[in-house]
Parts: structure tokens; C-alpha cells; sequence
């Protein structure tokens, strides 16, 4: 039916992460097949509980359909007839992610994507689920997300739940140093291999995440001041809309991309079109969890890893705005960096070097 570690995971997701109580209601949604066991567990846990699950199993293939063919007015209809109600009677949200083949949306065409982004994907997720209710998405392991991180199948999926089911409580309590010295900063300042960019996240509020919003979890977020960010940025591999990037360059003056670079700069440069927020940036972040080391073409692990800062095209979270606003939200990665805020250096590639920092390197946290 599911195994003991699909039931540990479900126990965390409604409790530590969602605080799933009595008589609420929760919309549990698995695109993919091979999650069934965790939506199982899951369902089983909810009515342990008290709780309502309403239920969606979503095929990829099905959904790459919609997408292909569906245009504004099929993707407006579907939000209002269907996935908006549905979505403002819920207290949570529990959101699997479990296609196979992450390049399933590739052949997704810019003007389509732009018509299911605007119609469905703000008013339903960005704007109703993720501002109104309780949330959490996570991917689950598959042999073809064990080949994205070039890991032997059972090897991987021990990974994947030594990462998801991580100590987060350790982990909130060594953040509190890093938060405070952000809430006093003014200047940001990244420096590395292909990478000297500067911004201001002063008087910005700060989020930490453990294992609350998605899973693994593991960073600490804000944004930055929309036209302060300047300089140059360059990313680790990402895969974006179903597409590949093997690498990622950003140019930007006063807040805004003027240049850039890829391993595919023609679907870069659609991205980039979606809208004007789409060259501006939503969100900057501290990756924490000491148990992803390295990109493995997906975003919610990727944006986690150790060492690393994503600094976010798209729009930004409403818990931490800098009012920028757009049907993009890409969490590219720079890993490694060395950090600066005002002027002093706190990373030293992808570790911590004060001593007020420290608990937050691997050799702390995993001890």
C-alpha cells in the first residue's frame, strides 16, 4: 500500500509543514503516476486527522496535451468553472510532482505557455493558493529523476528522503544569526567565477523556510529593492517551462536584464518576453540544506542546495515583496559565490566564515 517512509513523510507534510487540523479542508495533487504509495499515505493521514482531502492524480502526458492546444480562453475556463472554486474552499494544498521526464512541456510553445501562465497558473496558484491557504509542493524519486542527479536508483532515492525528512528544527534555530544580519543590511554583493553583481535589500523583510512551504526545504528568502540590481550573474544548469539550460549569464542594469547568454538563447529570450516583470527579479535567497551538494535540473531541490543563492526572475512572494509582478517565477541558481553584505565577506565560496554563521555549514548541521 505505501512503505514506512512514505507514511513518515505524509506524518511531516500535514503536520510540521501544514498543521493540517480537524474539519479543514486540503486539495491533494499528484501529477505523475509513480507518487501513488505517498498519496496513500497521505489521504490515510488526513482522515487520521479529521481532515477533508479532495484528490487529484494528474497524468503528464495529458497535461502536455492541454497545454499544447489550450489558449487563453480554454485555460480562463477551466480556472473559473473548475480549479478556482475548488481552490478557495481549501485551508491547504499539497502539491506532488512526480512526472518522469521532466522535459515532458518541451515542445510547449511560448504563446501557449504564456496563455496557461496568465489564465490559469496566477489566478489559481499565485494568487489564491499560495496568498489564501496552507501549501506545500515536493517532487517524488523516480530511476529518471536518479539519472537527472547521475545517481544509481536506490542510492537516490535514499538521498531524496535523507533531504526531505532533514532535521528542520536544527536547521531554523542555526538561520536566526543569518536573518538577523540581513534585517540590518543594505548591500548585497555576490563574487565569483562569472559572477559580480550587487543589490539593496534594505528595510526588506526576510522569510525562513524549514519544511513549511515546500519540501526539501532549507532557505531564507527576501527580495530585492526592484532597480538596485547591477552587474553580472551567472547560473548553474536549470530546466525552465520543460526546457534545458545548461548555463545561464544575466546582464543587469538598474534592475533590469539588458543582456544575456545561454545554452539555448532563443527560448532564453521568450522567457524573458512573457512580460516586463519577466527581466526583473522577485525574489534572492540563501540555499541551506546541507544534504544537496550539486543541480540536478530540478528547481526545488536545486534552490536548496548548500552554498548557494538564487536570485529569482519573476514575480515576487507576496510575504516578502518588492512589487514586482510578472507570470514567471525562476529560481536560477549561483552556486558558490562568495557573499558580502556591507562590505564584509560572510561566505567564502560555499561556506560560512563568522563565527556567528557557522552552525549553518554542513559539518554542523549533519553532526
Amino acid at each position: 500500500m505505501y512503505t514506512p517512509v512514505e507514511k513518515k513523510l505524509a506524518e511531516q507534510l500535514l503536520g510540521h509543514s501544514l498543521n493540517l487540523k480537524p474539519d479543514e479542508n486540503i486539495l491533494l495533487q499528484a501529477i505523475g503516476f509513480n507518487s501513488i504509495g505517498l498519496m496513500r499515505a497521505l489521504t490515510e493521514s488526513v482522515r487520521q486527522i479529521g481532515a477533508n482531502p479532495f484528490i487529484q492524480i494528474e497524468d503528464p502526458e495529458v497535461n502536455r496535451i492541454l497545454l499544447e492546444s489550450g489558449d487563453h480562453s480554454f485555460w480562463e475556463n477551466q480556472a473559473i468553472a473548475d480549479q478556482l472554486p475548488l481552490m478557495k474552499k481549501m485551508d491547504a494544498f499539497i502539491g506532488i510532482r512526480g512526472s518522469e521526464n521532466i522535459y515532458e512541456n518541451s515542445s510547449v510553445s511560448p504563446d501557449a505557455n504564456k496563455a496557461y501562465s496568465e489564465a490559469f497558473l496566477a489566478p489559481v496558484h499565485f494568487k489564491e493558493r499560495v496568498e489564501n491557504t496552507r501549501w506545500c509542493v515536493l517532487r517524488y524519486p523516480s530511476a529518471a529523476f536518479a539519472m537527472n542527479a547521475k545517481m544509481p536508483t536506490e542510492q537516490f532515492r535514499k538521498f531524496y528522503f535523507d533531504a526531505c525528512l532533514f532535521n528542520y528544527n536544527r536547521l531554523k534555530e542555526a538561520m536566526k544569526p543569518l536573518e538577523e544580519r540581513l534585517r540590518k543590511a543594505d548591500r548585497v554583493q555576490l563574487k565569483g567565477v562569472g559572477t559580480d553583481i550587487s543589490f539593496s535589500v534594505k528595510g526588506q523583510d526576510w522569510v525562513p523556510c524549514y519544511g513549511t512551504r515546500n519540501i526539501p526545504d532549507g532557505e531564507l528568502f527576501s527580495s530585492p529593492i526592484l532597480e538596485s540590481v547591477n552587474g553580472e550573474i551567472t547560473y548553474a544548469p536549470s530546466v525552465y517551462q520543460g526546457k534545458p539550460f545548461e548555463f545561464v549569464k544575466l546582464i543587469v542594469r538598474n534592475g533590469t536584464v539588458q543582456e544575456f547568454d545561454s545554452s539555448d538563447n532563443e527560448a532564453l529570450g521568450q522567457i524573458l518576453e512573457t512580460d516586463e516583470g519577466a527581466k526583473r527579479f522577485g525574489e534572492f535567497s540563501f540555499g541551506l540544506n546541507p544534504v544537496i551538494k550539486k543541480p540536478m535540473y530540478d528547481i526545488l531541490f536545486d534552490e536548496k542546495i548548500y552554498g548557494s543563492n538564487h536570485l529569482t526572475l519573476g514575480n515576487d512572494y507576496k510575504l516578502a515583496p518588492n512589487g514586482n509582478e510578472s507570470n514567471i517565477h525562476w529560481d536560477l541558481v549561483c552556486i558558490g559565490a562568495d557573499v558580502y553584505l556591507d562590505g564584509e565577506k560572510i561566505r567564502d565560496g560555499r561556506l560560512f566564515i563568522t563565527e556567528d554563521l557557522a552552525g549553518l555549514n554542513p559539518e554542523s548541521l549533519l553532526k
